[in-house]
């Protein structure tokens, strides 16, 4: 997916995306079409992205560049493989009534996703509002460029959240976390539904987005999208 507003950095057969505002840290991928990555590459990719004090990330799909996956290994990383998913618009379910898409970025967007990504995974656990409205009291809304969806319920304030990013007619949807307390209750899926419908409502001819374990997979397949891939998330391994 292009990176609209991003400095880019050619490394080898590895390109660097470099964030150039807000939302989520960008990450290098092989050349493409036709780029065939070496480990050496990788290891200087890591070496920029550290100078650079950036996530040392790299990303790619496993079905178009195969050997990858163990160049990347071998260079150090541990290699996450996500199902990647596209969206059949024929499918997206009826809107939940207290999930609204938002073209700003309020404190609770990045609050609520910062809890959820701390207790991944589908399980509920104890992380709930209390914790939420602690955070928010010392946080403060952001400028964006994305559009956000929230779960907002009535006696319980914003308990899901999620962020559709735009380039083209291409629409990639991400961040969706919801608090550990409030999961199993279709608000993670009704976020991402009401995300890629104001996708497609504004003129997206493809969403796609990928999931950390099958398990989220079938969350997403619920609502409207199709497994069609791997996406492989390459980072550091943890000591």
């Amino acid at each position: 997916m292009p990176r609209p507003g991003s400095r880019v950095e050619e490394h080898g057969e590895l390109v660097l995306f470099l964030q150039a505002g807000d939302g989520y840290p960008y990450y290098a991928r092989p050349r493409h079409p036709g780029g065939r990555p070496t480990v050496a590459d990788v290891v200087k990719m890591r070496a920029r992205q550290r100078e650079l004090g950036v996530p040392e990330a790299l990303e790619w799909v496993h079905e178009t560049t195969p050997d990858l996956y163990d160049h990347a290994i071998a260079a150090g990383l541990e290699v996450l493989r996500a199902p990647l998913l596209v969206l059949d618009p024929d499918k997206l379910p009826e809107p939940h009534p207290h999930v609204r898409v938002l073209d700003t970025r309020p404190a609770e967007v990045s609050v609520v996703a910062e809890l959820a990504f701390s207790s991944p995974g589908t399980s509920r656990g104890e992380i709930g509002v209390e914790e939420r409205d602690a955070a928010v009291r010392g946080a403060t809304p952001l400028s964006t460029r994305h559009r956000h969806a929230v779960a907002d319920l009535p006696g319980e304030g914003v308990l899901a959240v999620g962020t559709a990013q735009r380039a083209g007619d291409v629409v990639e949807i991400a961040g969706i976390g919801t608090l550990p307390a409030a999961r199993r209750r279709g608000l993670g899926g009704a976020v991402t539904a009401e995300l890629a419908r104001d996708a497609l409502d504004r003129g997206a001819a493809l969403v796609f987005l990928s999931a950390g374990s099958p398990e989220i997979a079938r969350v997403y397949e619920r609502v409207g999208f199709r497994h069609v891939g791997t996406a492989c998330i390459a980072s550091p391994v943890l000591a």
